[in-house]
């Protein structure tokens, strides 16, 4: 069956099983353009929301492929969706359509500028080395990562303000509401496994792990005003950063006996092997000493 004959198909099938779950819902399909992933979708809006669920084509049809019978693939995927839809956050228009109250939400996220150069072309950005700065409006009331909206070039213009000025709220905010994180990795381990792994005093750690509370999107501390001052003061001078994933990044310190090359083996091995494609941030390597922040691999 082919792609189009597979969507029409399948649409008929979830609608069905939505309907019989009592969902009655709207059907519309859209290219969305995320961060470090696009794909082609369904979007699922329940009639008199403004929220909708997004379910990619390509894996229905890949379930499909695999063997499955088009109403199963249809009934797993109305599982997501109402799923999804309980647990949807509560959207206040009125704060999300006027810009003073929204700003308190504002906080930034670091990517990728290579794998996002499309979508990098409609979302206000600062260029970070080969990384991207972006903005994000947090819109849950759990000071989660996870339920945020992405703010666009158009959502710019309707606020009536400059990218300058998003910039600087969104960087005054962002570590009040996500304060910077840095641990040493024994610690982190710890905390993992408390009993099992000993103690390691300040100045012996070999490497920390910076992020936020929750661990969602916490690379973006990179841009916090002088979070790489202060993580030089916590470390005892100079190191270098690799990039681990959009979530946190690590801090290792520079003893001279550590070389670029073999930080970016190690950081190429990981993403290669350990680090989902839409959790990745880069293959490089970077270094903060007194030549400020710079890539050197």
């Amino acid at each position: 069956m082919g792609n189009t004959n597979f969507k029409v198909a399948f649409v008929e099938d979830l609608k069905a099983e939505l309907a019989a779950r009592g969902v009655n819902a709207e059907f519309t399909t859209r290219r969305v353009e995320k961060l470090n992933d696009s794909y082609d979708a369904i979007t699922v809006t329940p009639v008199g929301s403004i929220i909708g669920v997004n379910i990619s084509v390509d894996q229905a049809l890949d379930a499909y492929n695999n063997g499955a019978s088009i109403s199963s693939v249809a009934e797993r995927f109305a599982d997501v969706i109402e799923k999804a839809l309980a647990e949807k956050p509560d959207l206040d228009l009125e704060v999300l359509s006027d810009y003073e109250q929204l700003k308190s939400k504002l906080f930034v996220e670091v990517v990728s500028a290579e794998k996002n150069v499309e979508l990098l072309q409609n979302v206000p950005h600062e260029i970070m080395e080969d990384m991207a700065v972006v903005y994000r409006i947090l819109v849950d009331h759990a000071d989660s990562g996870n339920s945020t909206i992405l703010i666009t070039n158009q959502m710019v213009e309707q606020y009536g303000i400059s990218k300058a000025q998003l910039r600087a709220d969104a960087l005054e905010n962002a570590p009040k509401i996500r304060p910077a994180e840095v641990k040493g990795m024994s610690e982190v381990m710890r905390e993992l496994a408390p009993g099992m792994v000993p103690e390691v005093a300040p100045e012996d750690e070999q490497m920390f792990v910076a992020s936020v509370s929750d661990k969602i999107r916490g690379a973006g501390i990179m841009a916090y005003p002088g979070f790489f001052e202060s993580s030089a003061e916590k470390l005892g001078g100079d190191f270098f950063v690799l990039p681990s994933s959009i979530h946190e990044v690590l801090l290792v310190p520079d003893d001279g006996q550590k070389t670029a090359e073999d930080l970016l083996s190690m950081v190429k091995e990981v993403n290669a092997t350990q680090v989902a494609p839409t959790d990745q941030l880069t293959d490089s390597v970077y270094h903060y000493g007194s030549a400020g922040f710079k890539r050197i691999a």
